[in-house]
């Protein structure tokens, strides 16, 4: 990239980071409503792309204090989201995972955001438009893994 191309690739990454929260925003709002808190929702979405893990674990990788993660945990066992189960080495620790009713209501979830997403996309763009939108989509995984 040479000093000429850095305004217009500043621009564009501008205007991609609004576009893609805006999305965010959206796709967030197909989704049936939950009580769910910001810190619960993301201990749910690392068990089910990380698998099962302690709550020590679950802490370090949120950046919470232990305790903190302890009443996160409460309340979705509370709901029936999580489960536990003895660790194969060390019977003091406990192995959390997702239970059923978790991940179904993470099947319907990404179901209805996934339907509102296609519908968008046939009522507001071209066929055209959408083999565009198909390129962009890997320019976006690309960018992911810099």
């Amino acid at each position: 990239m040479t000093e000429d191309d850095r305004p217009a690739a500043a621009t564009v990454a501008g205007d991609l980071r609004v576009v893609l929260a805006q999305l965010v925003r959206r796709l967030r709002e197909q989704a049936t409503g939950s009580d769910l808190t910001k810190s619960q929702s993301a201990v749910l979405s690392r068990l089910e792309r990380d698998g099962a893990s302690t709550t020590t674990e679950l802490a370090r990788a949120e950046g919470l204090r232990q305790q903190s993660m302890a009443a996160i945990v409460a309340a979705l066992d509370g709901a029936g989201l999580v489960s536990g189960s003895p660790h194969p080495k060390d019977g003091r620790k406990t192995i959390l995972d997702l239970t059923e009713k978790a991940r179904a209501e993470f099947r319907a979830g990404r179901l209805a955001k996934e339907d509102w997403l296609t519908q968008a996309m046939s009522s507001e763009l071209s066929p055209a438009e959408i083999e565009q939108l198909r390129a962009a989509v890997e320019l976006i995984r690309r960018l992911t893994k810099a």
